[in-house]
């Protein structure tokens, strides 16, 4: 697993850093196939001294493109680190719950590194991401949108290969466009 560490207005100390990847590094023993994980450690300037430190982290599983990512805030590093690695872990035990729950109790290990978000100076578009669209189900697609936390999903839709989005309504339900090419 290929571990990077990043840190924007605080110094992160070779301590630290081990101790992120030994947090971090018992995710391998459930995800082997574990290609990437991200950590961004940032200190922000607010009013409230245990919101200072924010800890985000997003691993890709290595399994059919199945990302996980999380974010908590702190008032130290350890704890914030503490803090995210413990939602990762709820991701996970979620994730893998729900595989077996439906049986399947293997998983699909195709996958794609998504690449890096670029910035884009035009306009109103202050950032652009690009990632790799794995086909999946819609009912993977839900799964995905759920452990990233996100309010939409685009996703290769393996039954029709066409692009669909999927997002959540205001009821708590799922809405899925799919486009029509005129």
């Amino acid at each position: 697993m290929e571990l990077k560490i990043s840190g924007k207005n605080i110094k992160l100390t070779p301590e630290t850093q081990q101790y992120i990847e030994r947090k971090l590094g018992k995710i391998s023993r459930h995800f082997p196939n574990v290609m990437e994980a991200k950590v961004e450690i940032t200190e922000e300037q607010t009013k409230s001294p245990d919101q200072r430190v924010v800890a985000q982290v997003t691993i890709d599983t290595g399994v059919g493109g199945i990302l996980l990512r999380g974010e908590e805030r702190a008032d130290s590093l350890l704890t914030a680190i503490d803090k995210v690695t413990a939602v990762i872990d709820g991701q996970i035990e979620h994730y893998k719950g729900k595989l077996y729950a439906k049986g399947r109790g293997s998983v699909r290990t195709e996958s794609a590194p998504p690449e890096a978000a670029t910035e884009n100076p035009a306009g109103k578009v202050k950032r652009v991401k690009r990632f790799a669209v794995t086909p999946m189900s819609v009912a993977e697609a839900v799964d995905q949108m759920e452990l990233l936390h996100h309010d939409f999903f685009l996703f290769v839709n393996d039954a029709t290969d066409e692009l669909n989005l999927l997002y959540r309504r205001k009821d708590g339900n799922y809405g899925l466009i799919t486009p029509e090419i005129e």
